[in-house]
């Protein structure tokens, strides 16, 4: 799997040690690549008016967690009972074999977009865009009806009795791209299939709000999802 991971990629593989453990399989990767400074981009480049944007849909993996973790205690409630996964496909692959979006490079490239900031998308979308304010220092807006989903995720969610914008909001772990670009490149991205312009930068002081779909009602984004530190030992 690394291998193919590797090949996939284009990375080279450097080095590695084995050692036994009394605690099952551990694997610590360490990922190092390099860019020339005039080509980066950071978290704290947004400015006021800027374009909130994300790549893919989200939520997916989240949901694919949910079916996995009902199928296992199903199997632990009775061994002989046959897991129900068909038809869950999309969303079981965003869990269990996620994609790194190394493409988007290219298709900013050739829509002549840098983007103000940006982040990935591994702790949820409302965690991910409080950094970007955090950093940046500026406030976002992001319209519920903009936040893109797949229909098997809305579906797959209204299933299981949950709420598919907090899946997207807290889910995390679906690994897109979320960053911002200048008002100015607005023509450049709209109606691109990779892409969906979900809000916008505020000045800081108004706070980073979910603007509910329909009533205009502002929700205050929360940092609801994965946590390093917070997390530690759960």
């Amino acid at each position: 799997g690394i291998e193919l991971a590797c090949k996939h990629y284009k990375v080279d593989l450097v080095g590695g040690d084995t050692t036994s453990s009394t605690s099952g399989l551990v694997m610590t990767i360490t990922a190092v690549g390099l860019e020339h400074s005039e080509n980066m981009v950071l978290r704290n480049g947004a400015k006021v008016n800027d374009l909130l944007v994300v790549t893919g849909d989200l939520g997916g993996a989240y949901l694919g967690l949910q079916i996995l973790e009902r199928e296992h205690s199903v199997f632990l409630a009775n061994p002989n009972m046959q897991p129900e996964m068909e038809g869950y496909d999309y969303i079981l692959e965003k869990q269990l074999k996620p994609e790194a979006r190394t493409d988007i490079k290219k298709k900013l490239a050739e829509l002549d977009i840098k983007p103000t900031s940006m982040i990935d998308v591994s702790d949820g979308l409302s965690s991910e865009t409080l950094h970007l304010s955090d950093q940046s220092k500026v406030g976002f807006r992001i319209y519920e009806e903009k936040i893109p989903m797949d229909s098997l995720s809305i579906s797959t969610a209204e299933e299981l009795n949950l709420n598919p914008v907090m899946c997207a909001l807290n889910g995390g772990e679906d690994y897109e791209l979320l960053f911002t670009i200048a008002p100015a490149d607005f023509e450049k991205i709209k109606n691109h299939p990779d892409f969906t312009i979900i809000g916008h930068a505020v000045d800081l002081e108004q706070g980073n709000f979910l603007v509910a779909r329909g009533s205009n009602e502002l929700v205050a984004l929360n940092a609801q999802g994965w946590d390093a530190f917070l997390n530690k030992g759960k």
